[in-house]
C-alpha cells in the first residue's frame, strides 16, 4: 500500500482562470504532481528492500531521491490549497482579521515590502524553484525562502505557509518566459484565509521543535 497518495484538488482545473489556465492546472495537477507522489512512494519501496538486504551502495542516491520527490510533494499539496479563484487582497482570515497581517507588518516592514521581497525571490529562481513565505520556529518570526528544486537553500524546521510555484511547468504553456508575470499575477488568486490557517497551526507547534 502506498504511504502517499496524490490529494484531489479543491476546486475545477478552471477555477482559476485567467490566472492560471485549465489546461496547465490539469497537467500540473495530475501529470507532475502526480509523478512526485510516486517517486516518493517508489524510493520509499527502494529504501525498504535495501534494510532488508543490508545492501547500502545505492543509499546517497536514494536519500536525495526521497528528499526530492517528497518536499515536491508536500510543497504542491500546499500550493494547490495556497489558491482559490475569488482569491487576492489583503492577508486577512475569512472573518476580515488575521494574526498573520500583523506578523507581516512585523516582519518586513509592510504588506508591500513583504510583496516585493516574496515575488523577487520567486522570479529571480535559477532554473527550477518556489518562493516561499516559511514560519521559523526558533524565533518565531516569518522569513521569505528561495527554494531551490524542492528542498534546497531551506531552513530547518522552516513551515512553510504560502509558496509561489516558479518551475516552468507552471506557467510556460501560458506565459511563456515571461516568469515576472506570472508571478504579479498569483497575487490575484492567493487564499489567504488558508494562509492564516497554516501560520496559526504553526505558531501552535512551536514548542515541538526542541525538547528541553
Amino acid at each position: 500500500m502506498s504511504t502517499y497518495t496524490l490529494p484531489e484538488l479543491p476546486y475545477d482545473y478552471a477555477a482559476l482562470e485567467p490566472v492560471i489556465s485549465g489546461e496547465i492546472i490539469e497537467l500540473h495537477h495530475d501529470k507532475h504532481h502526480a509523478a512526485y507522489v510516486k517517486g516518493a512512494n517508489d524510493t520509499l519501496d527502494q529504501l525498504a528492500e535495501a534494510r532488508e538486504k543490508d545492501a547500502w551502495g545505492s543509499i546517497n542516491g536514494l536519500e536525495k531521491n526521497l528528499a526530492f520527490h517528497l518536499s515536491g510533494h508536500i510543497l504542491h499539496s500546499i500550493y494547490w490549497r495556497n489558491m482559490t479563484g475569488d482569491g487576492g487582497g489583503a492577508p486577512l482570515d475569512k472573518d476580515g482579521t488575521g494574526e498573520l497581517a500583523d506578523a507581516i507588518a512585523e516582519h518586513f516592514g509592510g504588506f508591500a515590502r513583504f510583496k516585493a521581497q516574496l515575488s523577487k525571490a520567486a522570479a529571480t529562481t535559477q532554473g527550477s524553484g518556489w518562493g516561499v513565505l516559511a514560519f521559523e520556529p526558533l524565533s518565531g518570526r516569518l522569513i521569505v525562502e528561495q527554494v531551490y528544486d524542492h528542498q534546497g537553500n531551506v531552513g530547518q524546521g522552516s513551515v512553510p505557509l504560502l509558496v509561489f510555484d516558479a518551475w516552468e511547468h507552471a506557467f510556460y504553456l501560458q506565459y511563456r518566459n515571461q516568469k515576472v508575470d506570472f508571478v504579479e499575477a498569483m497575487w490575484r488568486v492567493v487564499n489567504w484565509p488558508d494562509v492564516n490557517a497554516r501560520y496559526l497551526a504553526a505558531k501552535s507547534k512551536v514548542g515541538g521543535l526542541l525538547v528541553p
